[in-house]
């Protein structure tokens, strides 16, 4: 089957390597699930990590929680000070397609939202990340996804329309902003599904 893809890129969190704050939090909540999810709840836990990730200072994101939330200051501090913990394995089924990819000649490519403090120790840890041709951090350029900024930076490096680029994400908001741009995509679920994908668009 042809294809018009000249460049494939990858998310990384929970596509390339297990990202949860669960990993840290549940040793603050002996294990008490109903209590863990409730404070994620209320601290709007993602919304605030998605502020690092746009290039919040986290001593900055840290003391604007804690003000709203004192009663929680040190679960809140807790993230900062633990959150390599959130970092679990890489999926090994999806780093061998990318790996797989790469040996049949196609340009790799990294667009994630990440923060720009805590991404460099990943980027040492995990000798795969040389796999890419370039990478494009949210927390370097200001922008997250899905805002159409962050995929014009990543396409203006590339150097190719979004039509010749396939996006994978195991975010639906991202995809389909993606898909709005012109970018073939592909929402993950796990590296088998993955797989499948790449071998019916003819890239496996």
């Amino acid at each position: 089957m042809p294809t018009t893809i000249q460049a494939i890129i990858f998310d990384f969190g929970n596509v390339l390597i297990e990202w949860d704050p669960r990993l840290i939090y549940r040793r603050f909540f002996h294990d008490e699930e109903e209590s863990m999810e409730r404070f994620l709840r209320e601290v709007r836990f993602m919304e605030w990590n998605a502020l690092q990730d746009k290039g919040r200072p986290f001593k900055e994101g840290v003391a604007d929680l804690s003000e709203q939330f004192p009663h929680y200051s040190h679960l809140i501090q807790a993230y900062h000070d633990n959150w390599k913990e959130s970092i679990g394995d890489p999926l090994a089924g999806s780093v061998d397609i990318m790996k797989r990819l790469k040996r049949a000649g196609y340009p790799l490519y990294g667009l994630s939202n990440w923060s720009a403090e805590t991404f460099p120790y990943v980027r040492l840890r995990y000798d795969f990340f040389n796999l890419f041709e370039d990478i494009v951090i949210s927390g370097e350029v200001g922008s997250i996804k899905p805002e159409p900024i962050i995929f014009e930076v990543l396409l203006e490096k590339i150097g190719r329309p979004a039509n010749e680029c396939l996006f994978i994400d195991d975010s639906l908001a991202n995809t389909r902003q993606a898909n709005q741009m012109g970018f073939a995509t592909i929402h993950f679920i796990s590296p088998v599904q993955l797989e499948e994908a790449l071998k019916n668009l003819g890239l496996l």
